[in-house]
């Protein structure tokens, strides 16, 4: 089993920026990519951005050049990181980790983001 814990979320204004975190814990050694998905209220969930093992990044359309996904491995952390700037009030949603594994695909609990003057 992988545990995931999001943090971060909050409210901003429109053009500020927000990271969020995820702290991955239990069966690590089986997860094959990262990522971060979203969901506005009334739609479905959609992927914002992706990070495999070997350091591949991939992004939604609607974020590329405002959002960086990241990672942070050391000193036994596993730590991914959701980097967004430049904040739109379309960007509001519930942020959710993900990761997938060879056991499996885990969630985090979700975090909420709202872009709104």
């Amino acid at each position: 089993q992988v545990q995931l814990v999001e943090s971060g979320g909050g409210l901003v204004q429109p053009g500020g920026s927000l990271r969020l975190s995820c702290a991955a814990s239990g069966s690590i050694f089986s997860i094959n990519v990262m990522g971060w998905y979203r969901q506005a209220p009334g739609k479905q969930r959609e992927l914002v951005a992706t990070l495999t093992t070997g350091g591949k990044t991939n992004y939604a359309n609607a974020v590329r050049g405002r959002f960086t996904i990241s990672r942070n491995n050391a000193n036994a952390r596993n730590m991914v990181y959701l980097q967004m700037n430049s904040l739109k009030p379309e960007d509001t949603a519930v942020y959710y980790c993900n990761a997938g594994a060879t056991i499996g695909t885990y969630w985090g609990q979700g975090t909420q983001v709202t872009v709104s003057s």
